[in-house]
């Protein structure tokens, strides 16, 4: 078979089973599997398979129109310009979560003026480890904490972490939420927490309902019981002024404001679509 007819024959049964974005899907497999890159996909589409690349690749495209996540399939995912290592223990980094880097750099600049320390930021639920390995590339002399209550996924974001050379930048531990911080203070809380409700399930895609780790996409009934224990937690573990940046689902910033309460500057930063996706409060006495 050739390379174009197999990636045709991907597209129909992806579109077949629901599958978004079927012809990137089909290309980004047949890339995987033949460890190239695009241009030599469009440049030889009547290059023939062998017998063992039309085997993988049929299962690679099975797997992707049964629901499995591309990025579980090829074990990689970018975000903020670095390439992460993922697998079916950890969160696949979405574009969305860039803004919680954004806000949070922004927020560096004057905090730093006002506190011209080293400063201390703890990642809570860091998964692959993305958030807290972009703000490390971005911020070389910060002390970055992160923390994760899976071991699996502790072990893909310390892998990260070595691969892109952070090694050391980031202190990973296990813990739930704060619990194993008692007594430490930081300058910046930042989380990306479960935000899914469970009553929220069946809107959920296929792919994130059936595949993801649940522990890192439902939060109780409402998708908020992490955000009650969290933002309590963060006041007594920041500085005064310290911020808390926190990503939140579809609708929910009316409700996280809420549970904010007594903390200052709360600010919400949308996403490209105009939805609410972070946001950033302080801890008031500053």
């Amino acid at each position: 078979m050739q390379l174009k007819q197999a990636m045709d024959s991907a597209y129909e049964l992806f579109l077949h089973n629901d599958v978004p974005s079927p012809r990137l899907n089909a290309e980004l497999l047949m890339m995987f599997v033949l460890g190239r890159d695009r241009a030599h996909l469009f440049a030889h589409p009547e290059r023939e398979l062998t017998t063992d690349e039309r085997a993988r690749y049929e299962d690679v495209v099975a797997e992707r129109a049964r629901g499995c996540p591309t990025q579980y399939i090829t074990g990689h995912q970018e975000f903020w310009g670095l390439d992460l290592l993922v697998s079916p223990a950890v969160l696949i980094p979405r574009p969305e979560t860039e803004h919680v880097i954004e806000t949070v750099l922004e927020l560096v600049l004057d905090y730093y003026r006002e506190h011209p320390r080293k400063l201390r930021i703890v990642d809570i639920g860091t998964g692959s480890g993305c958030i807290a390995l972009a703000l490390a590339s971005e911020l070389p002399h910060a002390e970055i904490h992160a923390c994760d209550i899976s071991d699996d996924a502790l072990e893909i974001a310390r892998i990260n972490s070595a691969r892109l050379a952070l090694g050391g930048k980031v202190l990973f531990r296990k813990s739930d939420l704060l619990s194993a911080y008692a007594g430490q203070k930081f300058d910046f809380v930042i989380s990306n927490p479960p935000y899914v409700g469970e009553s929220e399930a069946d809107k959920v895609q296929k792919q994130v309902r059936d595949f993801e780790p649940k522990v890192a996409v439902f939060s109780g009934h409402e998708g908020i019981d992490i955000y009650r224990r969290l933002i309590p937690q963060a006041s007594d573990a920041l500085d005064s002024g310290g911020w808390l940046v926190i990503e939140i689902g579809f609708s929910a910033e009316e409700k996280v404001r809420q549970l904010l309460n007594g903390w200052s500057d709360v600010r919400t930063t949308a996403d490209l679509q105009g939805i609410p996706r972070v946001i950033a409060a302080r801890k008031s006495g500053s």
